[in-house]
């Protein structure tokens, strides 16, 4: 024990102490752990916010403490649905700092809510998918946090970044559209008439509206007509679908969730746990919640029992593609150039956190940072020996939960070699923007933008757009004649008329070969090409 106490202690970055006292803790560093500290009016504070979750949807009103600030009134309760239990202190908790003052909040935010990592031995799935999501899609921010309870200490816990108004206006530009999350906590007294059973937050249309209330949560003042509109459109136009859906991101969650085989989700059996937004645009965008069950610790898809690990390990890629029930993968990956965008997501994903170890490399130094708090809580379910094993094996007899490494170091072969990853995408380069000659007096007010693309490609698209508020404009961009490349490359350009003199375009490239497709840069969910029509007249 020693031994393993002093390993893992090694690891810890020497910045994760080096808090300065002088300066305030930003909420989500994940280079120090926080310190929330609770104060209840209920002695037996476990027993009391049990009977509060089991009857009623209320919250109990005591005091907080984060990282030293103090915030009167606030609301508390325990949270989740597969992640409560009750009879135990290490649930995961909802702190509301504005439940009586609307106007209270830390640096912006008005909600913490600490995930207690059920089912996850390791502590740091949660952490670990979160970390990899936000590299392609709007991911809450997460860090780690010693909670304390009347002055008990309950534990460490993941503090995660509330899918709200904060959120919202950060990722979306607004909070005050249409917004859901799949699943409800609690059924409506009255059940509608007409619903179909048991298909949770699957986006299967319903003639009666009343039957989305069975499975989605409201969490804005309008907005059934709108998610009802998502789901006839979904079944009935699905070329149109991007009109009120943003495809791409969608994509890009089901892809993340296949890869880390987060089964707890819209992948999995129930459809659950994610959330709609509906942005300024008039499309839905999707958002992960609570994967603390991610990297294989939830096995059922839906499709007969549990997975065993080899099944864990050997997950379709195209799971569901064929499920009329699950119609936001099987209708999205009928479009022949969605499926290769979803299979291309699969093959990033993979290639850029787990074919080259740096997700067994994060997951250490996670592991390190709070190896101490951990071992401290007398609370945890699981003990010292179980947390260092989870990386590489499994833990628990009945419950099987897989080591992070086992399970993904072979999935990651898996779909290195699996016959829908294999094709050889296109490689774009010499992306390049034309602007004025040396000696020409007339200003452009064109963006010229001209790109090398090899591996016979199909068809080539340019991404555009003015406003990062925007969605992104298509346009097929046109081949060159050109004499002098090495075979199998050609040139291809696009003209995009600036909308002013200083404008500034953002820009991504596409292209797709009978196979797959590809992008420059390969980052465009965060780092576009961005121009300046003024740079290019100087």
């Amino acid at each position: 024990m020693k031994k393993l106490l002093f390993a893992l202690l090694t690891l810890i970055p020497l910045a994760g102490f080096a808090q300065n006292a002088q300066t305030t803790r930003p909420l989500f560093d994940k280079k120090t752990i926080g310190e929330i500290r609770v104060t209840l009016p209920a002695k037996n504070w476990g027993d009391a916010l049990d009977s509060m979750r089991l009857y009623g949807e209320g919250m109990m009103v005591g005091t907080a403490l984060v990282d030293g600030r103090k915030y009167e009134n606030v609301g508390v309760r325990f949270r989740g649905n597969k992640s409560y239990q009750m009879g135990i202190k290490r649930n995961p908790f909802h702190i509301k700092l504005n439940y009586s003052n609307g106007e209270q909040n830390h640096q912006g935010y008005t909600s913490l809510k600490l995930s207690a990592t059920k089912a996850d031995p390791s502590m740091v799935r949660e952490m670990l998918f979160h970390e990899i999501a936000a590299k392609y899609m709007p991911s809450s921010a997460a860090s780690y946090t010693k909670l304390f309870v009347n002055d008990e200490y309950a534990g460490v816990f993941i503090n995660l970044e509330s899918v709200d108004g904060l959120f919202l206006d950060n990722h979306f530009g607004s909070r005050k559209n249409p917004f859901f999350k799949a699943g409800v906590d609690y059924k409506p007294e009255t059940a509608a008439s007409g619903c179909k059973q048991n298909i949770f937050g699957s986006l299967e249309y319903e003639e009666n509206i009343d039957c989305y209330r069975e499975n989605f949560t409201l969490e804005s003042d309008r907005g059934w007509a709108d998610l009802q509109e998502l789901t006839r459109v979904l079944k009935n136009e699905p070329a149109k679908i991007d009109r009120i859906l943003d495809v791409d991101r969608t994509l890009w969650m089901l892809a993340l969730n296949n890869v880390m085989v987060n089964l707890s989700s819209y992948t999995g059996i129930y459809s659950i746990n994610y959330y709609l937004y509906k942005d300024n645009n008039g499309r839905f965008q999707p958002v992960h919640w609570d994967l603390n069950l991610s990297f294989g610790s939830f096995k059922n898809t839906g499709n007969g029992s549990d997975l065993d690990l080899r099944g864990l390990q050997r997950l379709d890629p195209l799971l569901h593609a064929d499920n009329p029930y699950k119609p936001l993968l099987s209708q999205l990956l009928k479009d022949p150039l969605n499926k290769k965008l979803y299979l291309a997501h699969i093959r990033q994903i993979n290639d850029e956190n787990f074919a080259n170890g740096a997700y067994e490399k994060r997951a250490k130094e996670l592991q390190a940072m709070i190896v101490v708090p951990f071992n401290d809580d007398k609370n945890k379910i699981y003990n010292i020996d179980d947390f260092q094993k989870s990386l590489t094996a499994t833990v628990g007899k009945k419950s099987k939960i897989p080591g992070i490494v086992e399970l993904m170091s072979k999935r990651s072969r898996f779909l290195k070699e699996h016959p829908e990853l294999t094709a050889l995408p296109s490689a774009i380069s010499d992306v390049s923007v034309q602007g004025r000659g040396k000696f020409e007096n007339q200003r452009l007010n064109t963006f010229r933008i001209v790109a090398n693309v090899d591996r016979f490609p199909k068809k080539i698209f340019i991404y555009y757009r003015f406003d990062d508020s925007r969605p992104y404009t298509a346009m097929i961009m046109t081949e060159e004649a050109s004499s002098d490349l090495p075979s199998g490359v050609k040139t291809f350009s696009a003209n995009i008329e600036a909308q002013s003199e200083d404008a500034v375009l953002d820009y991504y490239i596409m292209a797709e070969n009978a196979g797959t497709v590809s992008f420059s840069p390969l980052n465009y969910f965060s780092k576009p090409y961005k121009i300046k029509l003024s740079d290019l007249n100087k």
